[in-house]
């Protein structure tokens, strides 16, 4: 098992393994919500994740989808929406959807790894990072390796990122001894332990990752057997909705911070 020795970036300095909490926990149904993030805290973790939208006014809203259609009591596009209209939905019929600026207040003691869903979420995002300071307490992470590469040139080496797909692909391939470009400037790999079917993460990932300074961050796990599975790989993170049995998983190896 290897570890990064010194991770590149204060947003990665707490003693690996971290624990995530998938968009605070959705195990309740409440996911992305001030509710579920409150519970993740009383849970003991520090690291949430979350996504990104903005509405048709520029709020910045913690949500997944580009709808409110499916978890919540209301309908439309986020886009297309004032932030009066999106924040009188209810997720599950019960709580308000967040602004992500306020989330930031209220746990100032959290760090969050952002996912950019939308392109019009990426300026405001920046900024709302510059403006609070939170170089520290955000990194920043999308499908699009396009996307967060623009993050990281608005915003500079104060701001971590994590590799798009074409980031992950390219890692994977050099990791398979074949040739293959990745971004200089990513402080970590955040991956699924496989796609469509093929293996992401194994060793030999794991060890590529390493050798160039990068954590490696693995998404959704949920079951406490695949938790341990990766946390032998040497994995330095992972994501669950199922925040009990990732701190007993942790706990039992004397890890949980």
């Amino acid at each position: 098992m290897t570890r990064v020795p010194h991770p590149r970036h204060p947003y990665l300095g707490h003693a690996s393994p971290i624990p995530f909490a998938h968009r605070g926990g959705t195990a309740d149904g409440l996911e992305n919500t001030a509710a579920a993030f409150r519970r993740a805290a009383a849970t003991g973790y520090r690291y949430f994740e979350t996504d990104v939208h903005t509405t048709a006014d520029g709020k910045l809203v913690a949500f997944h989808d580009p709808t409110l259609d499916r978890v919540t009591d209301s309908r439309g596009r986020i886009a297309d929406l004032p932030w009066s209209e999106v924040g009188r939905a209810r997720v599950a019929g019960k709580e308000p959807l967040p602004l992500f600026e306020d989330l930031l207040e209220e746990f100032p003691e959290a760090r969050w790894n952002v996912d950019i869903k939308a392109e019009g979420a990426l300026a405001p995002l920046v900024d709302l990072v510059r403006r609070t300071a939170a170089w520290d307490r955000v990194c920043v992470g999308s499908f699009s390796e396009s996307r967060v590469s623009r993050a990281h040139r608005l915003a500079g080496p104060r701001l971590a990122t994590s590799y798009g797909v074409r980031g992950v692909l390219g890692l994977r391939l050099r990791s398979l001894g074949i040739p293959a470009a990745v971004r200089v400037g990513a402080v970590c790999a955040q991956v699924p332990e496989s796609q469509n079917g093929i293996k992401v993460v194994d060793r030999h990932f794991v060890r590529e990752a390493h050798a160039r300074g990068l954590q490696v961050h693995v998404w959704t796990v949920n079951d406490a057997d695949r938790m341990a599975a990766l946390l032998d790989l040497g994995v330095d993170g992972i994501m669950t909705d199922h925040l009990e049995t990732l701190r007993t998983v942790l706990t039992d190896r004397g890890v949980w911070f």
